[in-house]
């Protein structure tokens, strides 16, 4: 029986364009489809974040672009905290899957390896 569960991800853009903010998100999105091997059929809804720092685009509009046609999205800004990741961009994609919690595959690209090795992620569940 599929159950819902939840993949994160995060990469950086190299600065706040549309096309810096679209290319990172597609990538980050094609990464975290092959290495958790999803179909699009899978996918409920994509949830994004990006920092303050980027606002030239909606990530959201990467998932348009590789035909998330069919799936919820949505973009807010992370809350402002001094000395967080810059440039980053947050997802929170939830499926439906028989895989286990530790079967689902989180990517983290770019400068956001960073949010690891902080232990940020880790803390936000």
């Amino acid at each position: 029986m599929t159950k819902v569960r939840a993949i994160r991800g995060a990469t950086t853009a190299e600065e706040n364009t549309k096309e810096a903010i679209v290319g990172s998100t597609i990538d980050l999105l094609k990464n975290i489809v092959a290495e958790n091997s999803l179909d699009e059929s899978e996918v409920i809804s994509a949830f994004f974040t990006t920092t303050k720092d980027l606002n030239a685009q909606f990530p959201a509009v990467a998932a348009r672009t590789i035909g998330w046609t069919k799936v919820a999205l949505m973009c807010s800004h992370e809350m402002d905290i001094p000395d967080a990741q810059n440039m980053c961009i947050r997802v929170m994609i939830h499926i439906n899957t028989d895989m286990l919690p530790n079967q689902i595959r989180n990517i983290y690209l770019k400068d956001a390896v960073n949010l690891r090795k902080r232990g940020f992620e880790d803390t936000q569940g």
